[in-house]
């Protein structure tokens, strides 16, 4: 997508940042690393929060995910830490999260940062699109539907504009995260679709649900959505460069990817890679990297971490560690 401002909300035990309606977000964050957690029940399905609580806890420093002792994927923890340690020592905050869809075990660094969606809002924009069609309430011509499939797979910013007006803005969000259970993720304040708020483990959930059928989307038009994913194309619309993490990390796995970008945090790139891993669909992984350097170094230090953590380029059931 387009080089954009993002507002980000994000804090240390010391900085909180307020983002007036309409202005660049300028940050300057300390970058430090996370422990690594693992989940096996993650206790997510409840009430979503009005904004200003939501706007109070990312005020606060990130809180861990419940610790699971004495067992886990401890061969998996490690690499995550590793990569994030990596990914600090080069001046770069990483948020990971890997969710087995079998064991429901969730091994995350325990960052509820909220983050900036970037392009990645085009699964809600898509979701709530495909859902009103299977309800009845739109028709997607033949014109539409490519659209919808170029959205997903070239990243195509010119058909998020046209569904995100027709669908009603920021009313989309709020509609998919009420679906969804998505207690962390709102609407843009600026209505601008690519400012759309969220975190990792929202977004766990959210492929989580669109998988299983839970969040209410039927299964044949989920289907659209991850065949979608699963045909990513190498480079966006606009020409970005966009098999950045998960895609370049797990090279040796098929993935079905929505990623992210934007510049300009100060002098921070955010990239986000997100998706599902495995010929079955077992994985979901999201990883997020925001950075002070050029869009090729900012990518490179989210493939590597990704790389880290699989390092045979593939998640090998008898290695793992989940």
């Amino acid at each position: 997508m387009r080089v954009r401002p993002l507002i980000l909300f994000t804090a240390t035990a010391a900085v909180a940042l307020v983002v007036a309606a309409g202005c660049e977000a300028k940050v300057q964050a300390k970058v430090y690393s996370l422990p690594v957690y693992v989940t096996p029940d993650r206790g997510l399905r409840q009430p979503p929060p009005q904004s200003a609580e939501l706007m109070l806890e990312a005020a606060k420093p990130p809180q861990p995910d419940r610790q699971l002792t004495g067992a886990g994927p401890v061969g998996l923890q490690a690499r995550v830490q590793q990569a994030t340690d990596e990914a600090a020592a080069g001046g770069a905050a990483l948020s990971v999260a890997i969710l087995d869809r079998k064991t429901h075990q969730l091994v995350s660094t325990g960052n509820s940062q909220v983050i900036g969606t970037a392009s990645v809002a085009k699964l809600f924009i898509a979701d709530d699109l495909l859902l009103h069609e299977s309800e009845g309430k739109a028709a997607l011509s033949a014109d539409d539907r490519q659209a919808l499939d170029i959205m997903l797979q070239s990243s195509d910013d010119g058909a998020a504009e046209k569904f995100w007006g027709q669908g009603g803005e920021n009313a989309i969000i709020t509609a998919v995260a009420a679906r969804y259970g998505l207690t962390s993720t709102t609407p843009p304040s600026d209505g601008r679709w690519w400012n759309t708020m969220s975190t990792t483990t929202d977004l766990i959930r959210y492929y989580e649900m669109l998988l299983d059928g839970s969040g209410g989307l039927p299964a044949d038009k989920a289907k659209v959505i991850v065949d979608d994913l699963a045909q990513s194309t190498p480079n966006g619309l606009d020409g970005y460069p966009q098999r950045f993490g998960i895609p370049e990390g797990l090279y040796a796995e098929p993935v079905a990817v929505k990623q992210g970008w934007m510049c300009c945090i100060g002098s921070d790139w955010m990239h986000l890679s997100t998706g599902v891993v495995g010929a079955d669909r077992r994985y979901i992984m999201v990883v997020q990297s925001l950075q002070p350097s050029d869009d090729v170094t900012a990518r490179e230090t989210i493939t590597r971490a990704v790389r880290t953590i699989f390092p045979e380029g593939r998640i090998d059931p008898l290695r793992r560690g989940l």
